[in-house]
């Protein structure tokens, strides 16, 4: 005899999806943690003028102000534009907030980069310097 709790197949494979998102969306978090490290505003001070400094937000975004020293590689075109950014050095990401950053340490780590940071709260919580492009004016 088997216990049953009246749910039919559609429930139990509902059920299975949540659980299935639910652990892939915990490693995408875990293994986020494990491939970024997140400064805060002044730890990312102290490093990233060694560093490869990347606004991974679009092209309009930067142009209307960036953290100073910035190159703009949108993470739309980070796959087509990787050559551009040194294995040997680190690389200190930011965006508006947080996201699209994460997104481009997963594609960069895919390439073999080690050393990726990002900036905490993202440029949107950034007190330090910046810079606006002519282009904005």
């Amino acid at each position: 005899m088997y216990l049953t709790l009246g749910l039919g197949w559609d429930w139990i494979a509902l059920i299975a999806f949540v659980l299935i998102y639910l652990g892939y969306t915990v490693y995408r978090y875990l293994k986020t943690k494990k491939i970024l490290t997140t400064l805060s505003e002044d730890q990312f001070r102290e490093g990233y003028r060694k560093a490869q400094l990347i606004d991974v937000r679009e092209q309009k975004e930067f142009d209307a102000g960036h953290i100073w020293g910035a190159r703009n590689i949108p993470v739309t075109q980070l796959k087509q534009r990787k050559k551009e950014l040194r294995k040997d050095m680190p690389i200190y990401l930011y965006c508006q907030s947080g996201s699209r950053s994460a997104r481009a340490a997963w594609l960069l780590h895919k390439e073999g980069y080690q050393q990726i940071y990002d900036l905490k709260g993202g440029f949107k919580d950034w007190k330090g310097k910046i810079k606006k492009s002519d282009k904005a004016k």
